[in-house]
């Protein structure tokens, strides 16, 4: 068997993070089999230092687009790959051999105002349909996305197979004293702060979260800070006009993209880490945190219930003093604090993703035969 593994998101916030570890531990732990690894021609040499049994190819198609529609089909043929593997929900029809098939979510469909236009909603609803229709499996990473799938496509629901998310690793290390000095000097984070990191879109309802930081300030912690932690900020003036309309310019730093190794240091760093999005998938920064020993204020709405379980503070997403409340009952209740560390620490460790590549590669098996 043969297997082809579409790497070409290998550096997106929420999809690259699964291919990363899926890459990684797919490495480790199945030297047998020969991964063929289409890839943007920059990361060829890094998917192939992972380990011989992974042998990158280059493809340089676009992201939704006609050329993805064609090259991928021909580069599976042509590297005579017997299964494939799509983690997004990208799966053309022109592919002829086995396939399993990743949908994260149905974000796109949940809100399909947030997309640019409505072409744009039509591609997404016939990628999804056509993708989850024509594999052999459905991968998703939540009960939750698994009953959106089947809300919007019609197939059985015994070919879909739930496999959790996990944390790296890194996350559960503490870092080196002079490292978190070094990133505590190099951000100027000497007073207390709220923390927030992931992809910076509407539906992660950041001006909410904006608008709730102000009411927590108006409460007495007028030495608070907000640190927003995402790729691509400066995209999004209405967070910039939402922050000077509060008069909060002081007080809430953007810092774009972390690399992992700061970002651990920065959860460490945060009196409490607030992730308060209106739709995931699975919602992985949340369970970081967790792994990290940082109180979790979360959304109590889609799949992040089923992630934080009881180890987290659930609050309506809607309701921007709702969030506050939730932000300052963890900053100033010690034994709330105590105990959502402990209960955060406890809940990550029953995410791993050995466990879920593990079970990534029994399907692979049961799908091709081997």
């Amino acid at each position: 068997m043969r297997i082809g593994i579409d790497a070409r998101k290998l550096h997106d916030f929420g999809i690259g993070t699964y291919i990363r570890n899926l890459l990684r531990h797919l490495a480790r732990l199945d030297v047998e089999t020969e991964y063929v690894v289409l890839c943007r021609p920059e990361d060829a040499s890094a998917i192939a230092a992972l380990g011989s049994n992974l042998r990158a190819v280059a493809e340089t198609s676009a992201h939704y687009s006609i050329a993805e529609q064609l090259r991928i089909p021909f580069a599976l043929k042509r590297e005579k790959v017997t299964l494939f593997h799509a983690p997004h929900y990208v799966l053309p029809p022109l592919v002829r051999c086995k396939s399993v098939v990743t949908i994260h979510d149905c974000i796109h469909l949940m809100f399909p105002q947030y997309l640019p236009n409505p072409l744009a909603l039509r591609y997404a609803r016939a990628s999804i349909t056509g993708a989850a229709r024509r594999a052999t499996r459905v991968l998703t990473v939540s009960e939750s996305s698994k009953r959106d799938i089947l809300r919007f496509v019609d197939i059985s629901p015994a070919r879909i197979d739930v496999i959790y998310n996990a944390y790296d690793e890194r996350f559960t290390d503490a870092p080196r004293e002079e490292d978190v000095e070094r990133v505590r000097e190099r951000y100027q984070l000497q007073d207390q702060f709220v923390l927030y990191a992931g992809n910076v879109k509407p539906h992660k309802n950041l001006g909410r979260l904006i608008e709730a930081f102000d009411l927590v300030r108006r409460k007495g912690l007028d030495e608070l800070k907000l640190v927003l932690i995402g790729d691509d900020i400066s995209r999004y003036a209405a967070l910039r006009r939402a922050v000077h309309q509060h008069q909060l310019h002081k007080y809430v730093r953007f810092l774009g993209y972390m690399p992992e190794e700061t970002l651990a240091v920065m959860y460490r760093l945060a009196g409490v880490f607030v992730f308060p999005s209106l739709y995931e998938g699975f919602g992985l920064p949340p369970l970081e945190a967790m792994a990290s020993g940082t109180p979790v204020v979360t959304s109590n709405v889609s799949s992040l219930p089923e992630v934080a379980g009881d180890a987290a503070l659930l609050v309506d997403p809607l309701d921007p003093s709702a969030i506050a409340d939730g932000i300052y009952r963890v900053l100033t209740d010690r034994p709330l604090q105590s105990e959502l560390r402990a209960k955060g620490l406890a809940r990550a460790r029953q995410f791993s993703w050995e466990q879920s590549v593990r079970r990534v590669r029994q399907i692979y098996g049961e799908v091709g035969g081997h």
